[in-house]
């Protein structure tokens, strides 16, 4: 009986047990968590400068800072934008979407309102309120180290129900739209599966590897180069426009031919 009470353990023993699994779990995890590399690397300097661009040109919809604010009718003018990190501002100002011409159901793309440096600098303030995506690296965009079949298929699977295969886009609901995909730069289309903008669904790491979001670069990349081979594309939004067009060269034939018969007639 003596032995079992000496290599009995004590009653707190498994509760320390526990805490010190606890602490070597979070410990690993904050090691091995991917860090905001975009905050870090930017300089006190470019914070500064782009909390001033964002006062003069962002607060009156995002706040003063980046809280958001709601309209006197509970409505939300300009959402939060703590933690939403520099890759989703890059995104948004560099492809002209931010700042808004005109409220409405998405914002459009259009020619950009600030240069590099600006967007640097408004990509390194709101960075700094809060962790987030970061801006990918020039690697992790080269569409020359993906692998675009495999790219392809992703984009099938993911991304064609609302961007068309050919990723000439398409329309959502209530006035919103996929855009088309072509001509837009490889850095802005990572940020946006990384960030998911306006209607369109977040695909981190845990959905897309960054391997996977370069193949799909690489394969829009390459719809790029090929154009489109046989002739004129219409739009490449499939059978629809197809269909209208058949049908309008049809018509008009068939007019055409009325009225020459007509004109003969008499």
């Amino acid at each position: 009986m003596k032995a079992l009470a000496q290599h009995r353990h004590h009653p707190l023993a498994f509760l320390a047990i526990l805490l010190m699994a606890l602490l070597a779990t979070g410990g690993l995890f904050v090691a091995l968590s991917p860090k905001d590399a975009s905050a870090q690397s930017a300089s006190q300097a470019d914070i500064d400068a782009g909390r001033d661009l964002f006062v003069a040109n962002c607060a009156t919809c995002h706040g003063m800072k980046g809280e958001g604010r709601i309209d006197g009718e509970g409505n939300t003018s300009g959402p939060s934008l703590i933690g939403v990190g520099a890759a989703s501002v890059d995104f948004q100002v560099g492809t002209g979407r931010m700042p808004m011409q005109e409220s409405g159901p998405q914002a459009h793309r259009k020619p950009a309102q600030f240069n590099d440096e600006q967007t640097k600098q408004l990509s390194a303030y709101v960075a700094s309120l809060g962790p987030g995506p970061e801006i990918p690296s020039a690697d992790a965009v080269d569409p020359a180290k993906g692998d675009p079949a495999k790219g392809g298929e992703i984009f099938r699977i993911n991304c064609a129900m609302c961007h068309n295969a050919s990723g000439s886009g398409g329309a959502l609901t209530r006035g919103k739209f996929a855009p088309p995909l072509l001509d837009v730069e490889p850095t802005h289309v990572y940020e946006a599966m990384e960030t998911g903008p306006q209607n369109m669904p977040v695909f981190n790491d845990n959905n897309l590897t960054p391997e996977d979001k370069r193949d799909v670069i690489a394969y829009l990349n390459k719809l790029d180069e090929n154009g489109s081979p046989g002739g004129y594309s219409l739009g490449s939004l499939g059978p629809v426009t197809e269909g209208l067009f058949a049908w309008t060269v049809f018509l008009a034939l068939i007019l055409g031919c009325a009225y020459w018969l007509g004109a003969k007639a008499k």
